[in-house]
Formats: C-alpha cells, sequence, structure tokens
C-alpha cells in the first residue's frame, strides 16, 4: 500500500502478534489506539484490489469515472439467441418500497385543487353541456394494414414515422402541440381574468353599489383557489396558499369601497372583521369605539361592538361591560330624546333598546349578578309603569334625576310586600311622606338548611354545594329591614346590595304599548314563569346555557298533549346548575315564590280585562309546569305538596269575578287536575266549563281549544281505535259542531250526530281558509282558531274515519296556507321584535306530527308518513325545538343513519339557526350511548347490529362546525356541551384546552367556570382566582370555605 498516516485507522488481524494482543484482535477489526505497544510494526494488507488505481493511475475519487446503465439491453449480443440478467434486485426493492400516494398527500392535494378544464363542443356552441362524440378513424383501406402496423390501429402519421418517411405537416406540428398544451391553462385564465374585469368595471362604474364591493371581496378566495391569471405565458407560477396574503387582498378592496362609501356602516363592519384575524385586541377595540363614535345612533352597531367587548377575554371584566351597556342605553336614549341634535333617530330605535336592557339583564343572571338583574327589571318596570304625570315631559336623563330619590328611600319594590310604587311616592312626598306601618306578625326570619351537610366530601364539591345554594336562595337584592332597625352595614355579603349607580344608566322610556308588555313578559320568563312570547332574535343564543332542550316532558308517554315550555335552554334566576347534576330543585325557595306571587299581584292593579287574564294564565301555567316538573323527576312526595298548592291558586283565580267565565282558566285548571292523577275530578271541570260556555260551537276559539284539550286527553286514554267512534272524545268534538248546549257524556254516540258534525266541521273549515284577513288584532284570533278547528276535525276524523282522513286534513290545510297571497299565520309581532304566537302552518305540523306519532304508538303503521312530515317542517322551521325532539325520537330506533346525517348536513348549510347543530348533536351522542350499551351488555356473545365506528370523531367534527358557526361562537350551552362530552371520554388535557377556548368565546358565563370545578377538582384554586379576575359573583370565596370546614 502507499504510505498513508496510520493514526485511527482499522486494522486487519495479523501473524506477527503475540498472545497479549490476539484477544484484542480477536474480532475482525481493531483500532490502533488498543495496541500502542507495537505502533511501530503495525501495518495493513488490503486482499480486495481496486482495478482504478491501474486504470486512473490516481486514489482521488473525482479522477475515477462512474457509469449508470440504462435499460436492461447489451449492444452487440442476439437478442433471439442470448440475454443478460442483470442483477438488480436493490432497485427492485426500492419500486417495491414506494407507496402509491394518498389523497392528501401534496401533490394530489394541488391536483384536486385545481380547476377542471371546461370542455365544449365546437359544433354546437349554443350547447355547451352536449355530449361530445369521438370521432371513429375509417380504416377500410387494405392497405394500412402492414408490417408497421399489423392490427391496423395508428393513425396515418404515426405509420409514416414508424416507416421512418417522415410527415409533411412536421413542420406545424410543434405548434398545434404548444396550442393543446396550453389551451387548458388559456382557458381558467382567461376565465379569472375576465371575472376580475367584470368586479372591477361594476365597482367602477357604480362605486355606491355595495354588494358589488362584498361581491369582490368574497371573490378573492375563488381566485386564491386557481393559478395566477397573470403569470407570464409559460411559466407556472407556484403560489403559497397564504391566509395573510388574501385578507390582506380584502383588506385593500374595503378600503377602496370605504373610501367611496365614508357613511356605510355594514363596509366598516366587514373591515372590523377582517382586521380581527391579524389586529391586536386594545388596536381593535380603538378602531370600534372610532366607529361607535361616528355613528353613535345606530342600534344594530352597538349590539355587534357590545358582543365583541363581551366576548374578548384579554380585555374583559363584568364592571366594564355592564357600564359599556350604561353608556349604549344612555346614548340611544339621548338619540331617541332629540337631545343628541348631530344624529337622527333610526326606525327600530326603541325596539332595540328594549332588547339591549334584556341581553344586559341576562349577561349579569350569567355572570352571577343576579340581584343587579333584577334590580334593573325592578327598576325600568317602575319607570315604565308608575311614571308621575309631572315628570313625562323631561328628557330620559331628567326623569332618571327624579327617580333616583324614590330608589334610594328605601320604599318597597315591585315584587316586595307593600310595594305602592314610583308615582305614588311621589304624590305622598308632596303630602309629606308616608305613615309608618308596623309589620306583619307573620314575617318571621327563615331558617336556612345547614350549608355544610357532609364535612368528609372533597372541598370542591362542598365549594360547588354552597355556591349553589347561595345562588337559590340569595337571587333577590338584599335591603335593610327598617322595622329591625338594621342599616346598610348589617349585610354580611355587600354584592347583594345594589346601588343606582349600577342601573341609573340602563334606564330606558318605552312608549309602545306592545313593547311595555313585553318588558312585564321578559321579566316573568326571566323569574322562570313560562310565557308565550320569545326572546329577541339578537340575543337569542347568547343567553342560551341550560341542557334541557333534548327533554321531551311527558311526550314520550302522552304525544298529544305533550308540554312545550317556550325558552327551553335558557336557565331562570336563581338556577346555576352544572352538566352533570342538572336541575337541583323545582321553582324556587319560599321568599322567591313570595316575590313572584307579589309581582303578579302589583301587575294586575296595572291591566284588567284581556290583559289581566293572560297574566292569570301565565301564573297558572307557572304552576302546572311545576306539576310537570315532579311528574318527570317521580317525586311523589313534592307532587302532592305542589298539587295542594296549584289547585288553590288555581280555584283562587277562578273566582276573581273576571276570571269566572273565562274558558282558557277553567281548562288549565281541569288539565292540572288531569295531570295530578284526578280524572274523574278533571272530567267535572271540564264538563262544567262547557255547559256554561254557551252554544259558539265551531266559532268561539275558547271553546273550540278547550273542547280539543279534552279530547286529546280522552283519546290518549284510548289503548287501540276500536270503538273509538262512541268514545267520549268522539261524543265531545260532535256537541262543539252541534253549536248547542253541552250534555255530559252518557255512553254512546249517535251515527247521525256524526255524520252531521262532519259536514258541520268541512263548512268551517272552508270558510276560514277563504276568509279575507283583516286586522293585526282579528288575525292573530282566526289563526289560533283555525290551529284549534283543523285540530278538532282532525281528530274527529281519526276517531271515525282512520288516520288516513286525519292526514288528509293537514295536508289540504297546509297546502293552502303555503299558498302565496295574504296567509293568516302572519306573525303580527315581527315588526317589533315580538313572537306572540307560532305561525299557524307551525302549530298544525306539530298537531299532525303528534297525531301521527300517537297512531304509531298504539297500532302498527309505517315510520315514513312521520319522518317526510317532520322533514318538511324542520326545513321551513329550523329553530323549532318540539319538531326536533319528535325527529331524534324516531331516528335513534333507526339502524342507518345515514339519512338523519345528510338531512341534518342539509338543513346547517341552508339556515343560521344553532338548534340543528344541537339537535344533530345530540342524535349522534344518542347513538353513541345505544352502540356502547349493546358492546357493553353482559350477556354472553354479542352480534353488533349497529357496526358503528369513528362516532367519537364524528361528534368532535360536529361540535367544532358548530362552535365556528356565526351564532355558535357565543353560545355558553353549545360550548359546555362539549366540554361535557369531552370530559366524558376522559380526556383532561384535552378538555382543559378546550375550557380556555370556550372562555376566548364566553368569558362572561360562570356555569363555564362551575362545570370546570366538577371535571377539574384539582384547579379548583385556579378557577376562583379567574373568576374574582374577571368579577364574575364568587359567593363562596375560598378562605370562608376554610372557616366553615373548621367550625
Amino acid at each position: 500500500c502507499p504510505n498513508e498516516s496510520v493514526e485511527n485507522i482499522l486494522l486487519l488481524p495479523f501473524c506477527s502478534l503475540d498472545k497479549k494482543t490476539s484477544n484484542l484482535t480477536s474480532n475482525r477489526f481493531v483500532w490502533l489506539d488498543d495496541i500502542q505497544a507495537f505502533t511501530a510494526e503495525t501495518f495493513r494488507i488490503d486482499k480486495k484490489p481496486d482495478p482504478a488505481n491501474w486504470a486512473y493511475k490516481s486514489l482521488y475519487r473525482g479522477d475515477i469515472a462512474r457509469y449508470k446503465r440504462r435499460g436492461d439491453s447489451c449492444l452487440g449480443i442476439d437478442a433471439k439467441k442470448q440475454c443478460i440478467t442483470w442483477d438488480s434486485s436493490a432497485s427492485k426493492r426500492k419500486q417495491l418500497q414506494r407507496r402509491p400516494e394518498r389523497y392528501f398527500t401534496k401533490n394530489n392535494v394541488k391536483m384536486l385543487n385545481t380547476d377542471g378544464i371546461p370542455v365544449c363542443n365546437k359544433s354546437s356552441p349554443s350547447d355547451p353541456t352536449a355530449f361530445i362524440p369521438v370521432f371513429q378513424m375509417e380504416t377500410d383501406d387494405p392497405s394500412d394494414t402492414t408490417d408497421v402496423n399489423p392490427l391496423g390501429i395508428y393513425d396515418p402519421s404515426t405509420t409514416v414515422w414508424l416507416q421512418g418517411k417522415g410527415c409533411k405537416s412536421t413542420d406545424h406540428e410543434p405548434v398545434n402541440t404548444q396550442q393543446t398544451i396550453q389551451e387548458p391553462g388559456i382557458n381558467i385564465n382567461s376565465i379569472l381574468m375576465t371575472k376580475v374585469e367584470e368586479h372591477n368595471k361594476k365597482v367602477r362604474e357604480n362605486p355606491r353599489d355595495i354588494n358589488a364591493w362584498m361581491e369582490f371581496v368574497s371573490f378573492q378566495d375563488e381566485l386564491m383557489r386557481g393559478p395566477s391569471p397573470y403569470a407570464s405565458k409559460g411559466e407556472q407560477e407556484v403560489r403559497r396558499k397564504s391566509l395573510k396574503l388574501i385578507l390582506e387582498k380584502k383588506l385593500a378592496i374595503l378600503e377602496r369601497a370605504i373610501e367611496s362609501n365614508p357613511s356605510n356602516v355594514d363596509l366598516k363592519l366587514a373591515r372590523l372583521k377582517l382586521c380581527t384575524e391579524f389586529w391586536e385586541p386594545p388596536a381593535l377595540i380603538k378602531e370600534w369605539q372610532k366607529l361607535i363614535f361616528l355613528h353613535p345612533n345606530n342600534p344594530e352597531l352597538w349590539k355587534k361592538y357590545l358582543l365583541f367587548c363581551q366576548s374578548q377575554f384579554t380585555t374583559f371584566s363584568v364592571s366594564k361591560i355592564n357600564s359599556l351597556y350604561g353608556k349604549c342605553l344612555t346614548t340611544l336614549a339621548a338619540v331617541q330624546d332629540g337631545t343628541m341634535v348631530s344624529h337622527p333617530l333610526l326606525p327600530g330605535t326603541e325596539e332595540a333598546m328594549l332588547a339591549i336592557f334584556i341581553q344586559q339583564c341576562h349577561f349579569l343572571r350569567q355572570a352571577g349578578h343576579s340581584e343587579k338583574a333584577v334590580s334593573l327589571f325592578q327598576a325600568l318596570i317602575d319607570f315604565t309603569f308608575f311614571k308621575p304625570d309631572s315628570v313625562k315631559d323631561l328628557p330620559t336623563r331628567g326623569q332618571v334625576e327624579f327617580f333616583e330619590p324614590f330608589w334610594d328611600s328605601g320604599e318597597p319594590r315591585i315584587g316586595e310586600k307593600g310595594a305602592r310604587g314610583w308615582k305614588a311616592w311621589m304624590h305622598q312626598q308632596e303630602k309629606g311622606g308616608w305613615i309608618a306601618l308596623k309589620p306583619d306578625d307573620d314575617d318571621e326570619e327563615i331558617d336556612e338548611d345547614q350549608e355544610i351537610k357532609d364535612k368528609s366530601l372533597p372541598k370542591w364539591h362542598i365549594w360547588l354545594d354552597i355556591e349553589y345554594s347561595r345562588e337559590a336562595r340569595h337571587w333577590l337584592p338584599w335591603r335593610p329591614d327598617k322595622t329591625k332597625k338594621e342599616t346598610e352595614e348589617d349585610c354580611e355579603d355587600p354584592e347583594r346590595q345594589v346601588l343606582f349607580d349600577d342601573l341609573g344608566p340602563s334606564l330606558i322610556q318605552l312608549s309602545n304599548p306592545d313593547l311595555q308588555r313585553q318588558l312585564l313578559y321578559s321579566f316573568l320568563q326571566f323569574l322562570g314563569v313560562p310565557c308565550t312570547s320569545k326572546l329577541f332574535p339578537s340575543n337569542l343564543y347568547i343567553a342560551m346555557d341550560e341542557n334541557n332542550i333534548f327533554e321531551s316532558v311527558l311526550s314520550d308517554e302522552k304525544p298529544l298533549t305533550s308540554v312545550s315550555f317556550p325558552l327551553s335552554g335558557f336557565n331562570s334566576i336563581g338556577h346555576m346548575d352544572t352538566m352533570l347534576r342538572g336541575r337541583h330543585h323545582i321553582g324556587h325557595y319560599k321568599e322567591g315564590e313570595e316575590f313572584i306571587q307579589n309581582v303578579f299581584h302589583v301587575l294586575f292593579l296595572l291591566f284588567s280585562g284581556k290583559e289581566k287574564s293572560n297574566l292569570s294564565i301565565c301564573w297558572l301555567q307557572y304552576e302546572i309546569s311545576k306539576v310537570v316538573q315532579c311528574l318527570q323527576a317521580k317525586n311523589k312526595k313534592k307532587l302532592k305538596a305542589q298539587g295542594r298548592k296549584s289547585k288553590k291558586l288555581a280555584k283562587n283565580l277562578l273566582k276573581e269575578p273576571d276570571n269566572r267565565n273565562h274558558l282558557s282558566l277553567w281548562k288549565l285548571y281541569a288539565y292540572l287536575e288531569w295531570l295530578l292523577g284526578n280524572i274523574d275530578d278533571a272530567r267535572k271541570v271540564f264538563d262544567t266549563a262547557l255547559c256554561t260556555a254557551g252554544t259558539g260551537g265551531c266559532k268561539s276559539p275558547q271553546l273550540c281549544s278547550l273542547s280539543l284539550l279534552y279530547a286529546q286527553l280522552e283519546v290518549e286514554l284510548l289503548e287501540s281505535t276500536e270503538g273509538a267512534v262512541i268514545s267520549r272524545a268522539v261524543h265531545i268534538l260532535t256537541k262543539l259542531a252541534e253549536s248547542g248546549p253541552y250534555v255530559p257524556y252518557s255512553g254512546q254516540v249517535l251515527s247521525v250526530n256524526v255524520l252531521k258534525a262532519r259536514k258541520t266541521y268541512e263548512h268551517a273549515l272552508q270558510d276560514y281558509l277563504s276568509k279575507p284577513s283583516v286586522s293585526d288584532q282579528d288575525q292573530v284570533s282566526d289563526a289560533n282558531q283555525l290551529v284549534n278547528l283543523v285540530g278538532c276535525y282532525a281528530l274527529f276524523q281519526y276517531l271515525t274515519v282512520g288516520i288516513d282522513a286525519a292526514v288528509l286534513i293537514y295536508a289540504q290545510t297546509s297546502e293552502k296556507l303555503e299558498a302565496p297571497g295574504p296567509q293568516k299565520c302572519e306573525n303580527t309581532g315581527e315588526n317589533f321584535g315580538i313572537q306572540n304566537f307560532p305561525t299557524a302552518l307551525e302549530a298544525i305540523t306539530l298537531l299532525h306530527t303528534n297525531l301521527l306519532r300517537f297512531h304509531m304508538k298504539i297500532s302498527v303503521y309505517p315510520l315514513n308518513p312521520l319522518r317526510e312530515a317532520l322533514t318538511e317542517a324542520l326545513k321551513r322551521y329550523p329553530s323549532n325545538q318540539s319538531l326536533w325532539r319528535s325527529y331524534i325520537h324516531i331516528q335513534r330506533k333507526s339502524h342507518s343513519a345515514s339519512k338523519a346525517r345528510r338531512f341534518f348536513d342539509g338543513v346547517t348549510r341552508s339556515t343560521n339557526s344553532l338548534e340543528p347543530w344541537l339537535f344533530a348533536i345530540q342524535a349522534e351522542q344518542l347513538r353513541k350511548k345505544l352502540t356502547e350499551n349493546v358492546q357493553r351488555a353482559d350477556i354472553g356473545e354479542i352480534h353488533s347490529t349497529i357496526p358503528e365506528t369513528g362516532l367519537t370523531n364524528r361528534i368532535v367534527a360536529l361540535f367544532e362546525h358548530a362552535v365556528q358557526s356565526e351564532n355558535g361562537t357565543h353560545c355558553p350551552l353549545l360550548w359546555r356541551m362539549y366540554l361535557n362530552f369531552l370530559a366524558s371520554l376522559g380526556k383532561k388535557e384535552k378538555s382543559k384546552g378546550l375550557f380556555y377556548k370556550a372562555l376566548q368565546n364566553c368569558p362572561w358565563a360562570k356555569v363555564l367556570y362551575m362545570d370546570a370545578v366538577e371535571y377539574f377538582p384539582d384547579d379548583l384554586q385556579e378557577t376562583l382566582d379567574l373568576m374574582t379576575e374577571k368579577e364574575l359573583r364568587v359567593r363562596v370565596p375560598m378562605e370562608e370555605l376554610d372557616l366553615l370546614l373548621e367550625v
């Protein structure tokens, strides 16, 4: 070998080494360092010759030529007699190891994202979708089959080329080829460029067209998906799909649009929405403040600004947001009064002000500041309904200044004993103050239950118990009792006192009587009293926080008369339940129930006639709702006590002179008796009411409604439709059609009377459907009457003819109501955001589906008619919770979920409502639960009939899509459900991450924090610190809990 450095070279074993080194060299190689004693004599024998040393006379690898074999052929051999087998196992192995690329790989994603090449038939340009035929080559010429083309499969140009003769059109071929290659790109680019030019032309020629600007902004997404139309010819531009690039382009377009339309709010809002992606919160808030400063009279802008500030976790605190609500209402009140002369009053401002006020009350309730929310309602009701005549002409702020002394005087307020109102207080002040009254003897201190019942429970568990208990008992504002010589210093929890500064800025004037009524019903709903009106759409989903929208109250046992509470999904005051525990108690504690009773007594003094009767109905519905909850909880002891109280109230209400002939109250009282199981007593009440009702027949809405409920309750007692023709239900419906005095059921129904009743119903229905619409109030009455009439007629046909006859009536009525023209199902309250009743078509659909469900329960009937009726109804009314409950109830029995999934997907794409998302998630969760129950059942070998995989991933995907939707982002209920689902899977770290993500969107929702305490008990202190930092109401500080545990 040539002389080389011998440092760190590998040695081969050789003979001259003695025994000392034999152990070291027993392996194939040995390092020089290991045999330092023999460095002078060590050498290396390389037995493997290197031919390159001889060929190139050099050891440098750059001088040595390297070869790669191309192909498996060899020059100079006879292919027929000789062949060479090349050993290429390594390359084959490499080829085998390379797997085909999946659809999500970089190259395939790129290919899928490119638009298809538009193809059109040149022979028929007018019909671009026509089939393009493939023209066959004529091959009749026998000369085509030659040695080069034995099968006749090559075209002439290929044959000529194979013969080595060349082609006459060779010169033109490269041009054609190039055209063919470039044509697809030219087509795509030309289309995109044309669209760009069109958009530019639109906004250039008509810069005031806001829709054109918005379309141009949306078009940027489509433009960025394909290759750039501005790339140079033949050059394939590779562009990174940068989100920031798209946003900056959109922002530039919007800024151009705002220059042309400086007063347009929609463009500015779109710009702010884009800026949220890459601006910091402080910068965004400054931009919002500028926008509000320019448009202080725009209530819709205020709503969006409030929601934005409310959902900014970094800058959020309850006091800050509450003062912002006050500022908003003060500003809009100044615009309404005309004191802000710089900006005009926009239409719908008063309605929007009430919506913002109610949103503020729900915000405070959700943040745990129940006392402030109740005080706000108390103050506005006093400010609206008990206003002295002497201050009515003053602007709002002037009236508020007069109201403050009354509020701070210590006089009883709405809902408290002895409340007389602001007006009476002002009159009395002018005369010389109130006369001191002696306290009632029965007003004794209520002993509260012991707060800590079991000290052995974990600390977090005890904290939740006490926090919940205080939420339920202490939601009323604390006031010093002057008869007991109490002062403000005697209050143990200063947060329970509400200062006028917290509510003064939020007081507004409501002149519209409908809005005044809406305020009252909103307060009653806030207290947990079911009313017929709904919340305003703008604050519907951010106030939704209770997991009771999936509960079908008595729906499975009694499909015809199932109770549907409006506003399910909203916690009433005093209820702050975690997801795992559910609702602790029914109704309110004694103080709360007395407060509601006092509120009703005050409202009864304000109204008379029909409005007073409606309030009585609300009160009785509240009592019925508590009875239904007792039935649902199967608490017999509580049911008995609640039944006694509710019956006492119902009788007292019916004793009132105004209510004695009010059939709606009689109906509710009879229904209450029926629910309590006193069926004979309920029948007596129904019969008495029908006997005293007179002879209005089908034309009396109240009589129709009473007869329908009575008949439905009787039908639900039937076990089959056999003998239904002579049942009590048919007797009730026949007597209604006769329009004569009611005679109680004697056990038989004459066939002649049945035939007469059928004719009467038919004519009455035709009259109503062809009746022209009149005033709004009559429209409401007509719609309700039509619903009751159709319900009675369909039930009558069901009992006397069969289910098909009843379904036919529903179908005919729905068809008439769907027809264009003046419809009686219009919602009269739509102009000011109030929905006083469901539309007639919606109510008729509910009756239709409920009847089908009942029929399927008592007899064999295919599922398809019910499924079709529900799907059609839900496409029209995607936010109807009762219909969704029925839909998932029938779908959970189906083995195949694909139809339901397709339907849910279609509805969620076509509407902004959140209910389809919530019920789609619930349907999948029920399916998962069913699958797990089947697989875990301990009954030996199981052959699963529901081969479902990936349900968990599907549910998570649904949640992710739902929380990204416009209404879902700030819905506390949706985040609670998502958090509960992840926690139920045992994914603690993921759940914790999701909790903080939920707080980024809903930092005001106290229930989220309480759920987190239950899921992550180790982080109790951290969660409480976070709540304190954000100023959410913590009723049991950790220091107090430690003291209570020590006692």
